[in-house]
């Protein structure tokens, strides 16, 4: 506790270090603050089925990511969701289409391009949604909450208008952060979102578990306790590598030796980060758009059926190795460890290396998969065994808990390499903190 406390100090000390984070919480309770607005034309006092519809599913996962915007019309209820979307359009692209990866490669006018286009996408995306959403309020489900006095065309004008601008907002707030903040702004205003429904969620589950009695007290702790120790199992699911050894060839520079050194090469048991999880969850909330005609579409929107279970899981499975492949390419790394004079000890460079490159991913790969799908299909299992809420139950896997421990451990990776400059201890005495992709680059 006393190293924890000398650690602290040793942050705030650092006075570039303090700006960030000062200048990030500043930028988070904007958005927050943001949160709370709500579209013109709405009366907050009749959202009541705006947010009993939002408790599940797709909508469900979506307003998990806003922090609650969307089931109360907020200027933000979109949040920085259509810009992922547009930078996961743009990832695929420039995987896919050589003509992109082309201009990736160019340096930062590479980037530069690719990030002006992903902002074009963004406003476009946004738009569609926005409508999107109109039409959502409009139902008769939800049509309560619109204010009669306000007209249908002026209501529809204007609610695109705000959710756009309020979209690119955020984005802007993201963009800051990542700028001249602490960690990447995109993956922390993602967090802040899941975080902020926490406390409800905890308050429920603990009103509940009192109000049935009967040690509803001791389940809650041991609730807590499962949750602890998922939690420190996703971080050793996140930081897991598999470290391939590495030897670079001696090169004599005049009196100099250069080279011999050697090194690892670390490949991830999760390469593909949340990604998975995303696809099988997009892919599941198709069948929900036949409801209307197919009853056994509810098993669907249902996480603790256990044919949704098994579908999700093979789901999962597969997307993790499809990503995996677009994503990891062995005969690339093979190509840089050939050019920077390494090998790996009885191995041939070239095809050979790249073979046995490919055969350890898709070994680490599986098991990596299988995890990622158990961790995906955890909060169904915690409803069905413990009777866990369910505002509450999603925090012990899936999306959000993925995404909240990268981001953690990727900020914390930040905040150690400030102190480690400058001769600090670091956070952890066993070693140093291993982030992972942030949201906007992983997803």
């Amino acid at each position: 506790m006393k190293k924890f406390i000398q650690t602290l100090k040793n942050i705030w000390s650092i006075d570039e270090l303090r700006k960030k984070i000062l200048y990030t919480l500043l930028l988070i309770f904007i958005y927050r603050v943001g949160s709370y607005i709500v579209l013109p034309g709405i009366n907050p006092n009749k959202l009541n089925n705006l947010a009993s519809s939002t408790q599940s599913g797709m909508l469900g996962l979506l307003d998990a990511f806003v922090g609650g915007a969307f089931h109360q019309a907020s200027i933000f209820a979109l949040g920085i969701m259509p810009y992922i979307s547009a930078s996961i359009f743009m990832q695929l692209v420039t995987i896919l289409v050589p003509q992109m990866a082309k201009i990736q490669k160019e340096g930062e006018s590479g980037r530069k391009k690719i990030n002006q286009w992903t902002r074009y996408i963004t406003v476009v995306v946004t738009a569609f949604q926005a409508a999107a959403y109109i039409g959502y309020l409009r139902s008769p489900a939800n049509r309560e909450a619109l204010i009669p006095g306000y007209g249908d065309q002026l209501f529809w004008i204007s609610t695109v208008i705000i959710l756009t601008v309020g979209t690119l907002f955020v984005m802007w707030l993201g963009e800051k952060i990542t700028d001249k903040g602490l960690g990447n702004g995109t993956s922390i205003i993602i967090m802040m979102g899941i975080l902020a429904r926490l406390p409800q969620a905890f308050i429920q589950e603990w009103s509940a578990r009192i109000n049935k009695g009967g040690g509803g007290l001791l389940i809650f702790l041991i609730e807590i306790a499962f949750l602890v120790a998922i939690i420190m199992g996703l971080i050793m699911l996140v930081q897991g590598t598999r470290r391939v050894a590495v030897q670079y060839a001696k090169q004599i520079v005049g009196n100099k030796q250069i080279g011999g050194a050697r090194n690892f090469l670390p490949l991830k048991v999760n390469a593909a980060g949340v990604m998975p999880i995303i696809f099988a969850q997009a892919i599941l909330f198709l069948p929900t758009i036949f409801s209307g005609f197919t009853g056994g579409s509810k098993i669907f929107t249902d996480h603790t059926n256990p044919v949704y279970m098994l579908i999700y899981t093979v789901l999962v499975i597969v997307f993790t190795f499809l990503y995996t492949a677009l994503i990891f390419n062995p005969k690339q790394m093979a190509e840089d460890l050939k050019r920077s004079n390494g090998f790996i000890p009885g191995v041939k460079p070239g095809e050979p290396t790249a073979d046995y490159i490919g055969t350890i991913m898709d070994r680490i790969t599986l098991p990596g998969a299988v995890l990622l799908a158990l961790v995906g299909i955890l909060p169904g299992l915690f409803q069905l065994a413990f009777s866990t809420q369910q505002s509450f139950s999603t925090f012990y896997g899936g999306t959000s808990l993925l995404i909240m421990v990268g981001v953690i451990l990727d900020t914390l990776q930040q905040i150690e390499t400030q102190l480690l400059m400058r001769q600090y201890d670091g956070l952890m005495s066993g070693g140093r903190i291993q982030g992972r992709q942030t949201v906007a680059s992983g997803m």
